[in-house]
């Protein structure tokens, strides 16, 4: 499969690497010194691949999904601290009979992590004497604060518990991304933790979407890839 990556900072490079090994070709690179090209220009350039993966930044999520609609070529968006403009990129995708898979975070850990949190969201939400907490800590380069997945995880939990709770976030030196979900009680306390180990994880997770979105139509979030997956759809 070829695919194009926008973004070649160290997510970019372990992508490179991990889909190269599993026999994809990397057809095209867009880095910082394409942030000038224009839609067209940036469509022309993707149009070689087959797919494209996009780990960049926020203000560029538009455009970048906006060339890969005009060259006709699914993408996988990784990039985090875009979903306010969620509905409208929605939107987009679907009025261009698209392809577009998204997700707060790839690594399948995390989105099985995800479904976890998701049940002992329903346990707790039958005892209010517990008190909910989420700790997210990264490395003082990630830009966005709180992280894509710390709101994920709150969303998932307000879906069963109806009151206001914290997000603490910490940027600092080299610290791996790690979550931490807290029912804090007067008894005692239970904390459900993810902990990553390095950027392999949300690399093969974006070389995944790849290869389920490649023969798909639609707007798609990664938790539903997960989800076939554990169905035996898959």
């Amino acid at each position: 499969m070829k695919i194009a990556l926008i973004g070649y900072g160290a997510m970019g490079k372990t992508i490179e690497k991990l889909a190269i090994s599993k026999g994809h070709e990397i057809s095209v690179i867009i880095s910082k010194a394409d942030t000038a090209l224009s839609i067209e220009a940036l469509s022309e350039k993707l149009s070689i691949a087959e797919v494209v993966i996009d780990f960049s930044v926020a203000e560029a999520v538009r455009r970048n999904v906006q060339a890969s609609l005009k060259a006709a070529v699914p993408i996988v968006e990784g990039t985090t601290g875009w979903l306010a403009e969620l509905d409208d990129v929605k939107k987009m995708v679907i009025e261009a009979d698209g392809s577009l898979v998204f997700g707060a975070n790839f690594s399948v850990g995390v989105n099985l992590f995800y479904k976890i949190v998701d049940f002992a969201s329903r346990l707790f939400s039958r005892f209010p004497d517990y008190d909910v907490f989420i700790e997210e800590r990264h490395h003082s380069h990630k830009r966005d604060a709180p992280s894509g997945t710390a709101l994920k995880l709150q969303k998932i939990i307000r879906s069963h518990i109806d009151r206001d709770f914290s997000i603490t976030s910490t940027r600092a030196g080299e610290i791996p991304g790690t979550h931490t979900v807290g029912f804090d009680g007067l008894a005692d306390i239970i904390e459900l933790s993810h902990s990553s180990r390095s950027r392999d994880g949300f690399a093969l997770g974006a070389i995944l979407a790849c290869e389920w979105i490649r023969s798909r139509k639609g707007f798609y979030e990664f938790s539903e890839i997960i989800e076939e997956i554990l169905l035996g759809k898959n």
